[in-house]
């Protein structure tokens, strides 16, 4: 029974991983859509590199950062390739590659907010950054055993909070520092050509294909379904059947919520609902329930929806209207401001720790300060990563390559002939 039990746990994490693979073509297709024809190609390619250059330099390096058991709850001991380390119950192999996927996630988001005017060339130097140095020492003080999630009662988080920081799946690990790294990368970049005129109004500029974004939020919806109940990491026993239906229903419910908040606050805003905003709604939706979907009840996991869903059309414009920050796809505010909201919420909701729920303000406290060290990291080095490329080489494309586009000058065809 128990070889039995390890079979169905790997099959399953296995399973889990290929759903949050496909996610990978659906940031390439909402990207794509969300952006113009002419960069096409360039954006398809970004997603390609993501991935490629993530498996490789997590595998050989940056999976010991996150798992490895000597860095005194800071940074794990890089592997250089080596696997034996890992002494988890599952097959080491099937969770490399489980963790890979989450990996190349949160370096896929930057991508975005930084489309349509970045070099290729230093794309893959931040996103190797990414895959290899800042996701995987937050990650290790977190999913790594470090000392954001140390359970001792000697431990810095239970000795002032008497809680440890919950981050199920990655609200606050891998979607807000996407967002936060993705704000500071467009900060940097600078906004797009014709985006602010002189009186610093912010102009439309509309992607060429809603078909390929509506295409890609239903590829991460579906995705989603193996990056939230695919952490629980196991499938055997009647304990881990229920958690994981109990996160498959939050995280749908969740992302309705989100889609239906939005649909309707843009309907109110603007005298019409706004098809893309709702994309952006489900997306928003999906990212903050993320850290507590295994916590909170169904009726918390709506809640949390539509106060993400109705919060994410008024970031987007404060972000664009009034911080004049570009952001083509809207990544800043979607994963990184919904990424923050969902896990301070958890800390309302959690059915087993929440303040609403009569157990005082020490789990909301920990969520708090989880969150804000986190993405003070992610600030940090997003800032002296990004700031340090555009002054030692520039992160930018040319202006003339940029209003012809990416694709010819930068890889030498066009997506659209």
């Amino acid at each position: 029974m128990n070889e039995i039990a390890l079979s169905l746990d790997t099959v399953w994490m296995l399973l889990a991983a290929m759903l949050v693979f496909w996610m990978q073509p659906g940031f390439a297709l909402c990207e794509a859509g969300f952006t113009r024809g002419k960069n096409t190609v360039n954006i398809l390619f970004k997603n390609f590199v993501d991935f490629m250059f993530g498996s490789l330099l997590f595998f050989f390096l940056g999976f010991g950062f996150m798992f490895g058991s000597e860095g005194s709850g800071f940074i794990g001991m890089p592997n250089f390739g080596d696997l034996s380390f890992y002494q988890g119950s599952l097959p080491v192999e099937g969770f490399l590659i489980f963790e890979t996927v989450f990996c190349a996630t949160s370096a896929t988001i930057v991508s975005g907010a930084m489309a349509e005017r970045t070099k290729f060339s230093m794309y893959l130097v931040y996103s190797a950054v990414i895959s290899l140095f800042i996701y995987p020492i937050e990650g290790h003080w977190t999913w790594g055993g470090g000392w954001l999630c140390n359970e001792s009662s000697d431990g810095l988080m239970m000795s002032v909070f008497g809680a440890v920081f919950h981050d199920f799946a990655g609200s606050a690990i891998v979607h807000s520092v996407g967002g936060v790294l993705a704000l500071i990368g467009a900060m940097a970049l600078g906004p797009r050509l014709g985006k602010y005129g002189r009186d610093k109004q912010s102009r439309a500029i509309p992607g060429h294909s809603l078909l390929m974004a509506a295409l890609g939020v239903f590829i991460l919806w579906l995705g989603w379904f193996g990056f939230n109940p695919g952490s629980q990491l196991a499938a055997s026993g009647a304990v881990n059947r229920v958690a994981i239906s109990h996160v498959f229903l939050t995280t749908n419910l969740a992302a309705v919520g989100g889609g239906v908040a939005t649909m309707f606050t843009t309907w109110l805003k603007y005298g019409k609902p706004s098809f893309s905003l709702t994309l952006n709604g489900v997306l928003a939706g999906l990212v903050g329930i993320t850290a507590g979907c295994d916590l909170v009840s169904p009726f918390g996991a709506v809640v949390i929806g539509v106060v993400c869903g109705f919060v994410l059309v008024y970031a987007i414009e404060f972000i664009d209207h009034k911080l004049h920050i570009d952001d083509p796809v809207g990544a800043s505010s979607v994963h990184g401001v919904c990424g923050i909201l969902g896990t301070l919420m958890t800390g309302l909701f959690s059915v087993s720790s929440g303040l609403f729920y009569g157990h005082g303000w020490g789990f909301l406290g920990a969520q708090f300060f989880g969150i804000l060290v986190i993405d003070l990291w992610a600030a940090v080095t997003g800032f002296v990563l990004f700031y340090g490329i555009k002054r030692l080489h520039g992160l930018r494309v040319d202006a003339r390559i940029e209003e012809e586009g990416l694709d010819v000058y930068e890889h030498g065809e066009s997506c659209y002939n």
